[in-house]
């Protein structure tokens, strides 16, 4: 196996679906994956080699615009979580 450059990597010209008998699913789930997270990494913030920094407030502004589109699912999964049953319970119980 060969590794290459682990600092620096290279990268091909991108995500290839596989060989498989669902490609219809492989492109649901990219197209969920390239809906939630359009935003590229903040490369600036992770340093390897270097002491880690501080984060000040635009830093934690940039990991938070990166990782807005998974909040949002989470936010959504938690009242779905809480109002489900709820509901549910609300129905079942005050039968109107």
């Amino acid at each position: 196996i060969e590794l290459g450059n682990i600092s620096k990597p290279t990268y091909g010209p991108g995500l290839e679906a596989p060989g498989s008998s669902a490609p219809g699913l492989v492109t649901m789930a990219h197209g969920f994956l390239r809906l939630v997270q359009p935003n590229p990494l903040p490369t600036d913030l992770i340093n390897f080699g270097q002491l880690q920094k501080e984060f000040g407030r635009e830093d934690i502004h940039k990991l938070l615009l990166y990782e807005l589109g998974f909040l949002i699912c989470v936010a959504i999964g938690v009242l779905f979580i809480i109002l489900m049953p709820l509901v549910g319970c609300c129905f079942c119980c005050c039968r109107c």
